[in-house]
């Protein structure tokens, strides 16, 4: 079961990205401080470009900010070479995207156990087990990618990235490609894996149902991290998204959404 010591998984303070310089300069990210709960889904929401992906690509070590501190389990991650963050991103960060990544030329057991064979890791066959249980997949593992439907090749991919045992797994928009179905499946899976097998996942996600998973869900808005929600419903993350809308023709300031907080709940 997933554990709450208080101690947050990663956090990022006084974060800065900026794109293109000039007059067309683009600040994706505007200082923005922020904890994720060890064992927690967290997912992190708001319109298009206010800088989301950019966030998680930051924390995961896929990006640089240009200035500010990233700490990930207690490694600062901004400061890193680009050796250790190879290293980092093999044995501590687990990913998922929308795209599913396999190789149509493995089983999804193959799949699966990858980055343990790249890293040249035994495979923890109780924690490989206690994955594929919480997959679904037990009797699909002998197929190859082009066998299973996109919900299916998409949990394989979620089980890649947990068997390593990361410290966090980073989804950017992993139910983009999917059904309604497949999404619920997908979805489902990673909530359980933090219930049942406590991992802490953190998720960028458009879709308000997708966020509905989440223990908690951050809003950010111009680069800025501006509001947050808690046991979240469909319907209030649809109110909380409509509130960061300011009215058509003016430059107002987002409609009050609870404050974000500085530390995990």
């Amino acid at each position: 079961m997933a554990t709450h010591d208080g101690t947050p998984i990663a956090s990022a303070r006084g974060l800065v990205k900026t794109y293109g310089s000039g007059d067309t300069a683009v600040r994706a990210l505007d200082g923005v401080d922020v904890d994720f709960g060890r064992g927690e889904l967290t997912a992190i929401m708001g319109p298009s470009g206010s800088g989301k992906s950019t966030l998680m690509h930051c924390m995961a070590g896929l990006d640089r900010s240009d200035a500010g501190t990233v700490v990930v389990d207690g490694l600062e991650v901004s400061g890193m070479g680009e050796r250790k963050l190879t290293r980092l991103r093999r044995d501590r960060l687990g990913f998922v995207f929308q795209a599913f990544n396999l190789v149509p030329t493995l089983t999804a057991l193959e799949n699966i156990t990858l980055p343990l064979d790249i890293a040249r890791r035994p495979v923890d066959r109780a924690h490989l087990d206690a994955v594929v249980q919480a997959v679904g997949l037990a009797d699909r593992l002998g197929h190859k990618p082009t066998e299973l439907s996109g919900g299916q090749q998409q949990r394989v991919a979620c089980a890649r990235a947990l068997v390593s045992r990361p410290a966090v797994v980073f989804a950017d928009e992993p139910t983009g490609n999917l059904d309604s179905t497949s999404s619920g499946e997908v979805l489902g899976f990673l909530r359980r894996s933090v219930d049942d097998l406590g991992q802490s996942v953190v998720m960028v996600t458009h879709d308000p149902t997708a966020a509905s998973y989440a223990h908690r869900v951050l809003f950010l808005a111009d680069g800025r991290l501006v509001g947050e929600l808690t046991d979240p419903t469909p319907d209030s993350v649809l109110a909380a998204l409509a509130a960061l809308r300011p009215s058509a023709g003016t430059h107002a300031a987002p409609a009050p959404v609870p404050a974000a907080s500085r530390g995990p709940r």
